[in-house]
């Protein structure tokens, strides 16, 4: 069953129309609905054009959190061969909002590692809704280094609200884990490739997308902060979350423009669920775009260039 957002309650009540309506010919063969559920199929299809042909930022974070997004297990499946998984930070425990391990990318052996949400209520909790306590960034930091010793690719898949911010991830040196993570991407010298899949919240989204090449699906967002979370410092009051989003130039195009991330990758109309098939095999097509942008770049060259983005990052913007 399809979940709508908010702003799609108009849509919801079309489409719905239909349904019933096909609904009520399966019970009785003698009706005759084809037409009239045509006409609403057409109607739903010009309304999501529409709703989704100028969407502000607020909106853009709803969809970028829709829960029936492709999250990191799908576009692993979907993707690589041969994958297996890579558990633990040889330290204090393994973090499953973290996954990550050895694959083959088009016949190419990578490490791939991402966030992991969860799709349903009992793995979103296993996965603690893809906010990674300090193990599961040291086991990224694990993960690069071993890529970078054997000299493999690797691809990052981020889709993060940030990273978990309790007691016990603080007590355990979350944000010297963080750090470690951004410093080892800044580090290694194979070619590093990112994809903000759904949201890429904060510091944690950074420490897996200090990459050579950046990008975003259409409708993903990255930020410092989420909207919510700004609004409380700057507003004292999370309602104006809708005000924050619009400051926080956290939508694709706006990244895009300062130079933040490379390239945008388009969704199809109504959002990543929506044909989760034809965003997969998108996103595949950007990341072999990406490392082919950085094929035959020796190990200096490709650390030289890393840092070198980061240096001109918001430079776009600025001279603009």
């Amino acid at each position: 069953m399809t979940q709508y957002l908010d702003f799609e309650k108009p849509l919801a009540e079309i489409e719905g129309k239909a349904e019933e309506l096909r609904a009520l010919a399966r019970r009785n063969e003698e009706m005759d609905v084809d037409d009239e559920a045509k006409a609403l199929d057409a109607k739903a299809a010009k309304m999501l054009q529409d709703l989704y042909r100028g969407l502000t930022p607020w909106r853009k974070c709803q969809v970028a959190r829709h829960p029936d997004r492709p999250h990191c297990r799908d576009y692993i499946e979907a993707l690589f061969n041969e994958y297996t998984p890579l558990a633990g930070d040889r330290n204090f425990a393994d973090d499953h909002a973290v996954m990550g391990g050895l694959a083959r990318f088009n016949d190419r052996p990578v490490m791939v590692i991402g966030h992991e949400k969860g799709n349903d209520t009992k793995s979103r909790i296993e996965r603690n809704f893809g906010m990674a306590r300090p193990e599961g960034y040291r086991k990224a930091v694990r993960l690069m280094d071993m890529a970078h010793r054997f000299g493999l690719p690797v691809i990052t898949l981020v889709d993060t609200p940030g990273a978990y911010p309790g007691k016990g991830a603080e007590e355990r040196g979350q944000s010297e884990a963080i750090a470690r993570a951004t410093g080892m991407c800044l580090k290694i010298g194979v070619p590093l490739v990112s994809v903000v899949i759904g949201e890429g919240g904060s510091g944690g989204a950074v420490a897996f997308a200090t990459a050579n090449r950046v990008a975003m699906l259409e409708h993903s967002i990255y930020s410092v902060i989420s909207p919510e979370g700004c609004a409380s410092i700057l507003w004292k009051d999370a309602e104006k979350m809708r005000e924050a989003a619009e400051a926080l130039r956290l939508t694709a195009q706006d990244l895009k423009k300062l130079g933040v991330i490379d390239r945008i990758i388009p969704e199809p109309t109504g959002g990543a669920h929506r044909d989760r098939k034809k965003t997969i095999s998108a996103v595949g097509a950007a990341i072999d775009g990406m490392l082919q942008d950085l094929k035959g770049l020796k190990p200096r060259q490709l650390i030289t260039d890393r840092r070198q983005k980061f240096l001109d990052m918001g430079q776009k913007g600025l001279a603009a």
